[in-house]
C-alpha cells in the first residue's frame, strides 16, 4: 500500500497484521482520486473508520488542508498515527464510535465512508452525515461497500451522484448541493 501522489508520493504505509481491518485496494483508490482528484486541494477531509488512514493521507498528500482521522480500534487509530509518521504529516487522530463522533465534529467538504462490510452501519452514518448537515456546500461523501450493498438516497440538499463498481468494491459518491 502506498501513497500515489503529491507530497508524500510513493511512501508505503504499514497494514495491518490480521484481517479485523480491511484496507482499500490501490486499484480502487486510484479509481476514487482520479474522481475527486480537483476536488482536495484546500479542503477540510475527514476519513471516518479511518483504519490504515490511507484514504486522509492521499488527500494530504494532494493538497488538502487539514484531515480528521476517526476510528473505534487501538490498532487502527496506532496504525493511522505510524503512517502519519512515515509521511511527515500532523493531523488530528480519535478513537470513537463514528456515530457519536458526528454529532460534534464540526464541518468538512470531504468525507469517506469506509465501516466494516457487514457491520451494518451505512445507512445510520450516512443519515447521520444528512440530518447533522456537516458537510459543506458543493461537499462530497464517498462511501465504499461491498458491491452487492443497497447504499441509501438522502434527502436534499444531498444527493446519490454517481455509483461505480471496481471488482468486487462498490463507491458511491454523494454531493450537498450549493443552496
Amino acid at each position: 500500500m502506498r501513497v500515489i501522489t503529491g507530497s508524500a508520493r510513493g511512501r508505503r504505509l504499514k497494514t495491518p497484521d490480521g484481517l479485523e481491518i480491511r484496507p482499500t485496494t490501490d486499484n480502487v483508490k486510484e479509481s476514487v482520486f482520479n474522481i475527486i482528484q480537483f476536488d482536495i486541494e484546500g479542503r477540510r477531509v475527514l476519513d471516518l473508520f479511518a483504519g490504515t488512514g490511507q484514504l486522509g493521507i492521499e488527500c494530504l498528500s494532494r493538497g488538502a488542508a487539514s484531515a480528521v482521522f476517526v476510528d473505534q480500534s487501538p490498532e487502527a487509530v496506532k496504525l493511522v498515527k505510524e503512517n502519519l509518521k512515515i509521511c511527515g504529516m500532523n493531523a488530528a487522530v480519535f478513537r470513537e464510535d463514528a456515530l457519536s463522533f458526528l454529532r460534534h465534529c464540526g464541518r468538512f467538504d470531504l468525507i469517506f465512508v469506509d465501516p466494516p462490510y457487514d457491520a451494518g452501519l451505512y445507512e445510520d452514518v450516512l443519515k447521520t452525515i444528512n440530518l447533522v448537515d456537516i458537510l459543506s456546500d458543493g461537499g462530497i461523501i464517498i462511501a465504499e461497500a461491498r458491491r452487492e450493498a443497497a447504499l441509501p438516497d438522502l434527502t436534499l440538499p444531498y444527493r446519490k451522484r454517481k455509483e461505480v463498481v471496481y471488482g468486487k468494491t462498490k463507491i458511491c459518491i454523494y454531493e450537498k448541493e450549493s443552496l
